[in-house]
């Protein structure tokens, strides 16, 4: 039996391989006697879990020996304050706001540091993005910070800006929560990486950051032991007690991503090319349609988060009604922006695109 398409934006479906895992070791890992919710998270089993999730994720994400993965807990929320107090110095950050998440990033930076609104594109109500050569970086910016995929409004960067040929000597920060391992990274123009896991890496409760290691040490005396980069780098992740479930789940995870194949490509651009695909063939439809429509400019749409709109808004309800029945999960927009939704991370399988469009055309094809 087929398992319903969930299209949710967070936390988000899960590959079915995963799951099945999970199920099988839930009450017995490995032989150890122990659920992994049970281990201790210094004894030699769970060790052995999270030195596995993070060289399987150092590999599949092509993490240079120079940055530090940790595994923290607070979600991309809590980063929009630990980052300004690791980095900020009390100085000036420069922040590009492209949505609702960068937004908050900005908001919360007021408290650490003097936050300087180096481009937004809230005059189009989040439907483009400035051009990097547009932006008024400072000249003592400590970071810039910048989410490269806006989860609510659809709006992704393809491109990673070069700082450098912007002038700017600033490392950069991305939020890169509903997007990680969808594609590549060219860490060469990254100073630290974070993101919630619940999108494309696991269920929710931990959070990824990538960190370059000169960036370590810096933080305000007022930060938090278990916040301090460097403390966490330093204990391996476990100065405090890890999310040791949400670790193992992540470490599944990253396996079945490095099992995962399109002709000659494996992992991450294996992921990439099938990530086109299913987004090219819902905008698309969206696209020749006249019953529906996607605000998002074009090359800036993202590929793992599809608002659209049904032109007649009366028939949302109806829309949603339908699709439940279908099997086709979690389609409801944003409180914030109303509309539709419909996420397309890496556990979501092409025929679950293909069943979304199928039933959108019927759809429109009986409200005629």
């Amino acid at each position: 039996m087929q398992r319903p398409y969930n299209f949710s934006a967070g936390p988000a479906a899960m590959p079915v391989e995963v799951l099945q895992q999970a199920a099988a070791d839930m009450l017995d890992w490995h032989g150890s006697g122990m659920s992994v919710m049970e281990m201790s998270h210094r004894g030699k089993e769970f060790m052995s879990i999270i030195e596995t999730a993070e060289a399987d994720l150092r590999e599949l994400l092509a993490v240079p020996p120079n940055f530090r993965i940790l595994f923290m807990q607070g979600g991309g929320l809590a980063e929009n304050a630990i980052v300004p107090l690791n980095l900020s110095r009390g100085g000036v950050v420069d922040f590009v706001v492209t949505g609702s998440w960068s937004q908050k990033s900005f908001r919360e930076a007021r408290k650490f540091c003097d936050p300087h609104l180096a481009a937004s594109n809230e005059a189009d109500a989040h439907t483009s993005l400035p051009t990097p050569g547009s932006w008024q970086l400072s000249q003592d910016a400590q970071y810039v910070h910048l989410c490269s995929n806006e989860t609510i409004h659809g709006v992704e960067l393809h491109e990673l800006p070069d700082l450098k040929a912007l002038g700017s000597n600033a490392p950069l920060v991305i939020d890169f929560s509903s997007h990680v391992a969808s594609r590549t990274v060219d860490w060469r123009r990254v100073g630290l990486a974070f993101g919630g896991a619940q999108k494309n890496l696991g269920p929710a409760g931990v959070t990824l950051v990538v960190v370059r290691e000169d960036l370590l040490g810096h933080a305000l005396s007022i930060c938090p032991s278990a916040f301090d980069y460097k403390t966490v780098a330093d204990n391996g992740s476990m100065y405090n007690t890890p999310p040791t479930y949400s670790i193992y789940m992540a470490g599944l995870t990253f396996q079945w991503l490095k099992r995962q194949t399109e002709g000659d490509l494996r992992g991450i651009a294996a992921m990439e090319h099938r990530n086109r695909a299913k987004a090219e063939l819902l905008y698309g439809f969206i696209d020749q349609s006249s019953f529906y429509v996607n605000k998002v400019a074009p090359a800036c749409r993202s590929r793992m988060n599809v608002p659209f709109f049904l032109r007649d808004e009366s028939r949302n309800e109806a829309f949603l009604t339908g699709a439940r029945a279908a099997g086709l999960l979690q389609l409801k927009g944003h409180k914030s922006v109303g509309g539709m939704r419909a996420s397309l991370y890496n556990a979501m399988p092409l025929e679950g695109v293909q069943a979304l469009v199928a039933y959108m055309r019927d759809f429109e094809q009986t409200q005629a």
